[in-house]
């Protein structure tokens, strides 16, 4: 079954496009990244597919219910979770716990069930430490646990990450991203990632390039990346290991073109060696 389908989806903004007939198919358990600079319609297709806007033109099903038919809208938003760029943005309580349980609570859960649903997102993002720490003295990736455990309390089939680690310094952002992987690839929740990070897209089945409201490019990162020239007409650049790989060949080292840290320092160990022979 497919988790979202955009359907020739337009919207605008005061007649301006963000979104211009735009089709997009995510299957059930599959984990893409959506890159593109700002201003090209990443976080207007995320708001799209919970119904926090309404398409102008074109149809959107989330696993087969249209986001138009407002009946539809309350079993949409269960089943697709945003985390957004700035999580203190998110936090409606003080005390972890209670932050973690506010969506459950507002679904109308029974108590033994909300319980359950703190313990099971607590552990997801492992801050069974915190429970009942104040949401104010954590750290920012701490936060933005905290804020994904929310989602994850309402126990959504799609993960949508909305620029989530765009805050965060490296090492949070690596923390959020283990998280976001393993949920993907443990629990089977489809990801939906939008990100400035190259980096991150890496861990994607998928990679979706933006730009001025349409899907320009899209394949397997590596696919993608191949086509670097490509990328920096739309103001992307290749991810860091990627212009390691491109320095090296410009430098005289015939590396190949790979997005794997360890493949990459197995190829430089067989060049030097080449050479020193």
């Amino acid at each position: 079954m497919n988790a979202i389908e955009f359907h020739n989806v337009s919207f605008s903004y005061g007649g301006s496009f963000a979104i211009r007939n735009l089709s997009l198919t995510v299957g059930e358990g599959e984990f893409i990244a959506v890159l593109g600079h700002n201003g090209s319609g990443k976080s207007t297709l995320a708001r799209l597919c919970n119904g926090l806007l309404e398409p102008d033109e074109g149809w959107i099903d989330i696993f087969s219910l249209s986001v138009g038919k407002r009946r539809n809208l309350f079993t949409i938003r269960k089943n697709v979770g945003i985390v957004f760029q700035n999580p203190d943005n998110q936090a409606v309580a003080s005390i972890v716990e209670d932050d973690i349980a506010f969506g459950a609570e507002n679904i109308g859960l029974a108590r033994e069930e909300i319980g359950r649903r703190i313990d099971f997102a607590l552990k997801a993002v492992g801050m069974e430490a915190y429970r009942h720490a104040a949401c104010s003295r954590l750290s920012g990736g701490q936060k933005q646990r905290v804020a994904i455990a929310g989602v994850l309390a309402l126990d959504p089939k799609v993960l949508i990450l909305d620029e989530a680690t765009a805050m965060l310094d490296p090492r949070g952002r690596r923390e959020v991203m283990d998280i976001v992987t393993r949920l993907n690839r443990e629990q089977g929740r489809t990801v939906v990632l939008i990100t400035h990070f190259m980096e991150e897209a890496l861990r994607a089945d998928r990679a979706v390039v933006m730009n001025r409201g349409e899907i320009v490019m899209q394949g397997t990162p590596s696919d993608i990346f191949e086509r670097h020239e490509e990328l920096i007409t739309y103001n992307l650049a290749l991810p860091r290991i990627g212009c390691i790989c491109e320095a090296l060949k410009q430098g005289g080292l015939p590396v190949g073109a790979t997005l794997d840290e360890e493949k990459l320092a197995e190829e430089i160990a067989q060049c030097l060696s080449r050479q020193n022979d």
